[in-house]
């Protein structure tokens, strides 16, 4: 066989595998445990979970868009936590990320993967072990199809992981009605890219079953034309 056929039968697979991450979107994952009463007139209020956040103007931008989301569920905006019936709690992270090291396409041999961990910065911990898009080419998804492929040549890179916790309180008595948590794995650590993608996790099919964890693929922005 000529070489360059073999070079596209090797390698016209893993491009395939490139363009279709691409396309699909940012992947993440849901965790949501609720008992959550249908919409009948509930306000709420949100609240940052860590007081460093409180007042923060990052923090402010974050909390609009899942006021958005709740507005549209059905629920209003209390002017005040005292005339608030639901208490939102939000906390979002990303971890200071771990080395990577993965083959890439080769013509022969067997390649592997591994990674050694790095430190973090703000509170790695969350309720569901995660430290505090795919709107790039820096995203790597939940099982990667390249990782562990058995290529030749090594790729060593840094992956992040980024979570959005939201809790939902009833203010009467403190009873919790909602917990959720929505992570992801990627290539970048920008929050500004990572939050607003773990919010639209989060909301999808919002509130959810009870107990249920899901995979959730938010569809890419629109191109531009």
């Amino acid at each position: 066989m000529p070489f360059w056929k073999k070079f596209a039968a090797l390698f016209a697979p893993a491009m395939l595998l490139m363009l279709s991450a691409c396309a699909t979107g940012f992947p993440a994952q849901v965790s949501r445990f609720q008992a959550l009463p249908a919409p009948q007139g509930q306000s709420f209020v949100i609240q940052a979970a860590d007081p460093k956040d409180r007042g923060g103007l990052e923090f402010s931008h974050y909390a609009d868009l899942v006021r958005r989301h709740l507005l549209a569920q059905g629920y209003a905006e209390a002017p005040s936590p005292q005339a608030a019936t639901l208490i939102v709690s939000l906390e979002y992270g990303v971890d200071d990320g771990r080395q990577q090291v993965r083959s890439t396409p080769g013509f022969g041999g067997y390649g592997g993967f591994g990674y050694s961990p790095w430190g973090f910065h703000r509170p790695y911990y969350s309720r569901f072990g995660y430290g505090r898009g795919f709107r790039s080419p820096f995203y790597y998804g939940w099982d990667d199809p390249f990782w562990g492929a058995g290529y030749d040549d090594i790729d060593v890179y840094t992956v992040f992981t980024s979570f959005l916790d939201m809790d939902i309180k009833r203010a009467a008595d403190g009873q919790s009605v909602f917990e959720g948590t929505a992570k992801a794995r990627s290539r970048s650590d920008d929050l500004q890219l990572l939050v607003p993608n773990l919010v639209e996790a989060m909301f999808t099919g919002f509130p959810g079953n009870s107990g249920e964890q899901i995979r959730i693929t938010v569809p890419p922005p629109p191109r531009a034309r």
